[in-house]
């Protein structure tokens, strides 16, 4: 395999498992968020951000770890039949599932940049009492999209590799 591939599969790989540690991080925000809102509820007036918030970070964590994820393999794989084949037949159908991933995350990423857009051009707002700006939260989406793109352009070129006898 050429070196800038074997380059470009290592750096989104340690991009994504930065990335994945970090929004990991996320999860003690989203608790903390969840805490304040329970103990305000509680004993004070209740908030009004906090459920909202919570959303919006769980959606974070959710988006921004899904390339880490799925790097470390913590996708579900119907193994009935793949535990049995080869690993050239395993790549050859990775290669072709990763290709479909690939269609519907561009498809996913074509409508989040067309919605970014317009929460930016508008000022799009939630409905509620809070009415967050939705173009944050729409813009962390898209970034979780590219880097799953860029997760799986590197497996589709670790099958390619495998397919030809090497490993990367």
């Amino acid at each position: 395999m050429p070196v800038i591939l074997i380059t470009y599969v290592r750096w989104v790989e340690a991009l994504n498992y930065r990335v994945g540690r970090l929004a990991m991080w996320g999860l003690f925000a989203l608790m903390a968020v969840l805490m304040w809102g329970a103990i305000a509820r509680a004993g004070f007036t209740p908030q009004i951000w906090t459920d909202e918030m919570a959303q919006f970070l769980l959606l974070g964590y959710f988006m921004l770890g899904g390339a880490y994820s799925l790097q470390m393999g913590s996708a579900v794989r119907m193994d009935l039949l793949y535990s049995r084949w080869s690993d050239r037949t395993k790549a050859m159908v990775d290669a072709i599932t990763i290709f479909t991933l690939l269609v519907y995350l561009g498809v996913l990423l074509w409508g989040g940049i067309e919605s970014t857009q317009y929460a930016l051009e508008y000022g799009e707002r939630r409905r509620g009492l809070w009415r967050p700006y939705m173009a944050p939260i729409k813009i962390v989406m898209c970034v979780g999209i590219v880097l799953m793109i860029l997760q799986c352009t590197a497996f589709l070129i670790r099958d390619i590799a495998k397919l030809r006898g090497k490993d990367i």
